[in-house]
């Protein structure tokens, strides 16, 4: 069973996740997975890092957009306007920043069948994207103090 990794010095949260070479059932399962454990965590994002899975993985919940697993995504444009807004993250418990972040991106990953896609996102689903996509680089909110 897949459990919440925590700690803002754990070492598998502050590694560089590697992208996913091919997607097959157990990704699917994965996916699977991290979306029921964010749910039960009341989380609006989840990495695979979080559950001890270094891959370039994350997954939004349904309805925020109308994709909610995001395979090996890149963020390719972001605004030059920003906002601040205070973050929390289910991997640390407690914890609040505020992090500056774009306003809107455009992202483009693949989705759990493989398909590509691009999105161009603002507001929350930007943010909680750049969150999440921070975590596949090691980096939390608390290293924005």
């Amino acid at each position: 069973m897949l459990k919440i990794i925590t700690g803002k010095n754990n070492p598998i949260l502050k590694r560089k996740s590697r992208p996913i070479k091919k997607i097959d059932d157990g990704i699917k399962q994965l996916a699977e997975n991290m979306l029921e454990i964010m749910k039960k965590n009341d989380g609006i994002g989840l990495s695979a890092c979080q559950v001890g899975k270094n891959i370039r993985m994350f997954v939004l919940p349904n309805g925020l957009l109308k994709k909610w697993v995001f395979i090996n995504p890149e963020i390719i444009k972001s605004s030059k306007k920003t906002d601040t807004v205070e973050e929390g993250c289910l991997s640390l418990p407690g914890i609040f920043v505020s992090v500056e972040r774009s306003k809107s991106i455009k992202v483009k990953a693949m989705d759990e069948n493989g398909k590509k896609f691009t999105l161009r996102v603002k507001g929350l689903p930007a943010r909680v994207i750049q969150h999440e996509n921070d975590h596949l680089d090691g980096v939390l909110i608390t290293d924005y103090k």
